[in-house]
Formats: C-alpha cells, structure tokens, sequence
C-alpha cells in the first residue's frame, strides 16, 4: 500500500538548464540519465547517454538501473516522464527528478541512432587497454580527417581552423597514451603502439571515407565546419557512454567515463568557438 502512494508522490522537476548544470557539475557514471520515450523516437534524436527504457516496459526494465545514484527521467516534453519518474521513487530509487519540457526544451546538440548504433565496435569484456587503442584509433582517424579538410579547403579561414582541430586531436591521444601506459602490463613505446592501431572509423562510430564523401557540401563555412565537429563529437559522447553501460569491466567503464568527460569538455570549447566565429560574422 505504501508502495502505491509513493506511486502518486509529486517528484523533483528540472527545467534545462538546472539539468544542463546538473550533469556539467558531476563525473560521467555518478548519474542516470533515462529516456523513457519510444525507440523511433530515441533513434531519431536523444541526449548523450541516455539510457532508453521505454515508459511501457519501465516495470520490467527498471532493475537494470542502479537506484542508489541520480536519475535525471525525461520523455518529449515532460509527461511520460513524470510518471516515469513517480514510478521509481515507489520502487525506491533515492533521487529522482523529472525534466520538465522534455527534450523538446533542451537546446543543444543531441545524438541520432539507435541504442545499438556501433556497439558492434565492443564486445563488453574489453579491458581498459583494448578500449584505450579503440579510441586512440578514433581519434586518429579524425585527425586525418581534419587535416583532409584542411588540404581541400581553398578557404584561408577554414584551413587554420581545420588545422586547430586536427591538433586538438594530436593532444588527445598524447592523453589517451599516457593513459594506456598506466593500465598497460609491460607498456610500449609510442611506434610499437601506433603499429597496431587500426584508424578507419571516426568518432562517434562513422566510417571516415563515407563521412567525408556525405558531408562534402557542410563545410563551406567556419560555422559549418564547426556545427559538423560538434556533431562528431557530441555522436562519440553518446558512443561512449553507451560502450560503458554494456562494459561488465569496472576499470574499463572508469576509463569510458573519463573519455566522455573529455568529450563533454571538448564540446564545451567548440560551443565557444562557434560563438566567437558566429558573432564575427553577425
């Protein structure tokens, strides 16, 4: 009976910016953030890492939640949520709010995909190791794309700011390497290392040729080249955190984790950049 009433307890709402400041203040697997709508739905739009439990299999599928951290719940624009977010505090899930207005209010950029989109890229038993010289190869590939772009652009403009980017990617695996010496058995030298590094796929999980070929016409401009990177990058957040909820490795999900946080903070620096080059050209 206590059970029901919690059922129809009012929970705590966030609209999005309270949920925008909420997930920047906290570490990528202190919180869930779950999306209770329709896989079409998810597909064609959702929020980095969200976990999608559609709200009419929620009582079957809630237990794969962990209800000891934050549970942030949303749905288009805030009703199946509610319920949603209702239903967990009855089942005992210690903090849980609601995010008012749904996805429809959150301004920014959002991944498209199913929930299984390139998890084929992982197994789930990865070690940290394995999962480092994934994303090394990630990122590597996108370098390389960067400084294609770079090359083609006839655009004086767009050819250093493609050149910034490639660097930023150059920094990212000094990062990643430095890492992969602190988990790796025995470690390597940076040659040994890159020799079995396979760089073809792009973050976010997209094929570098064909990505390169589909968006030949979006990068035309400062802007452009932007929105696109963010679009890159906001597609491997997504990538990551969904490879971290199917890792069964606890150190493997940390370090999953922390590459997201990078993105997020990644992102973060892009969402200025645009800002700047926008202003200039408003």
């Amino acid at each position: 009976m206590m059970q029901l009433k919690k059922l129809f307890t009012p929970v705590g709402s966030m609209d999005a910016e309270e949920a925008k400041a909420f997930m920047a203040g906290r570490r990528e697997g202190e919180y869930t953030l779950l999306d209770v709508r329709q896989p079409g739905e998810y597909e064609d739009s959702h929020l980095p890492g969200a976990k999608l439990l559609p709200l009419p299999h929620l009582s079957d599928t809630y237990k794969e939640l962990d209800p000891e951290k934050p549970t942030i719940v949303h749905c288009a624009i805030g009703g199946r949520s509610r319920v949603a977010a209702q239903m967990l505090s009855g089942w005992g899930f210690k903090e849980v709010y609601n995010l008012a207005g749904g996805i429809k209010a959150f301004q920014g950029h959002k991944a498209t995909g199913p929930q299984e989109l390139n998890l084929d890229l992982v197994k789930g038993d990865e070690t940290p190791a394995q999962i480092i010289t994934l994303a090394y190869g990630m990122e590597q590939a996108l370098q390389v794309f960067y400084e294609t772009l770079q090359q083609q652009s006839p655009d004086p403009e767009l050819q250093d700011l493609f050149g910034k980017l490639a660097q930023v990617e150059v920094r990212h695996k000094q990062r990643l390497f430095e890492v992969y010496g602190q988990v790796a058995p025995g470690g390597q030298d940076l040659a040994t290392f890159e020799s079995s590094i396979v760089a073809n796929t792009l973050e976010g999980g997209f094929n570098a040729k064909e990505f390169l070929e589909t968006n030949q016409a979006h990068r035309q401009t400062a802007p452009e080249a932007l929105d696109l990177a963010m679009m890159l990058e906001t597609q491997a957040l997504d990538l990551y955190l969904r490879f971290a909820d199917l890792s069964s490795q606890p150190q493997t999900k940390e370090v999953l984790y922390a590459l997201a946080g990078e993105e997020k903070a990644h992102l973060a620096s892009l969402g200025r950049l645009m800002e700047e080059k926008s202003g200039r050209r408003g």
